[in-house]
């Protein structure tokens, strides 16, 4: 009864900490997007991107789907672009899908790897520098073989609500957190449960050749696990709790984020590009080939670098940080 008693008071403690170290993060950083969304910096944004959106072989116009895509979620940039009425070849959609798979949600998810111990230049670095590649990479191979050059068919159109008051925008938020609450909550206890049967042990010693390969190590398998399958917020939490408490290195936490930045939510973000008629093998073998090349580069390159040249630009140890009340 006692071990019952003390394992659940554990779980309710580490759902606590994690999810009041998200809230922290997002909370603010959620009112400050939609400030500048409101006062126009979205669009200014936009104009900035047009020549790069050009430079892979996109129109002009989907620089606002890019800048909305960065600053806001995929979901807000899949509406602009679905209203703005752009037509697509599907190599298009494949190229600037990639690019919003690779960089989304910067301003949140970018605040999530920093409390994590990961710093603003590596993570931005890796998202739209990776994105940026990959766009090209694309755009070359599809010029070169003359490859997807027709139409793309729209599959999703969403409906619109005329009702975008503050308070609207606000319950909305206050649903997203509730989600993310219940997600956390179930998953803490799901790890709980499989580290009580010896599976999470079992899923380390499968996956070990393959994150040898990226430099992570079996202390991070489950996390990374998550959060490429449910989402950079996820696994991105539950890291941050792990590296407080010093069961990761800071170093595993690095490898671990920069696989993360470019490769979460496999699942559902890869379904929701594809509704813009996006070439699955492009926007899922592509991303999932090219975030291993890099990742496994990039962990290949931090072990040969002055780790205190590393904690100055790249990462620092989150383990001894005193906690915010």
């Amino acid at each position: 009864m006692k071990s019952i008693y003390q394992f659940f008071k554990e779980l309710f403690k580490e759902i606590f900490n994690v999810t009041s170290t998200l809230f922290r993060i997002m909370i603010p950083i959620i009112i400050a997007i939609k400030v500048v969304e409101e006062l126009g910096g979205i669009v200014i944004l936009s104009e900035w991107l047009s020549p790069i959106m050009e430079s892979v072989g996109l129109p002009k116009e989907v620089g606002l789907v890019w800048a909305t895509t960065l600053l806001i979620n995929i979901y807000a940039g899949l509406i602009v672009l679905i209203n703005s009425d752009v037509p697509l070849t599907v190599a298009q959609a494949s190229v600037l899908g990639s690019m919003m798979l690779l960089a989304h949600s910067l301003p949140i998810e970018g605040a999530i790897a920093k409390k994590a111990g990961v710093s603003w230049l590596a993570t931005l670095s890796v998202r739209v520098g990776g994105s940026l590649v990959l766009a090209w990479l694309l755009n070359l191979s599809y010029q070169y073989g003359d490859l997807l050059n027709y139409s793309a068919t729209v599959l999703w159109q969403p409906e619109v609500s005329g009702d975008i008051s503050y308070f609207t925008w606000a319950i909305e938020q206050l649903k997203n957190f509730a989600v993310i609450f219940m997600v956390i909550s179930v998953l803490l206890l799901l790890l709980k449960i499989l580290k009580v049967l010896g599976v999470e042990k079992l899923m380390a010693i499968l996956l070990r050749p393959f994150l040898r390969l990226l430099g992570i190590s079996k202390d991070a398998t489950n996390l990374t696990i998550i959060g490429i399958t449910l989402g950079l917020s996820f696994g991105g939490g539950l890291l941050i709790n792990e590296a407080k408490q010093g069961h990761i290195s800071a170093r595993d936490v690095f490898t671990a984020i920069m696989l993360l930045n470019l490769l979460h939510s496999l699942i559902e973000d890869t379904l929701l590009i594809m509704l813009i008629g996006a070439d699955f093998n492009t926007i899922f073998w592509g991303r999932l080939v090219f975030s291993v090349l890099v990742v496994a580069s990039i962990s290949h390159v931090i072990k040969r670098i002055n780790p205190s040249i590393c904690e100055r630009y790249f990462y620092r140890d989150v383990s001894h940080s005193p906690r915010q009340a």
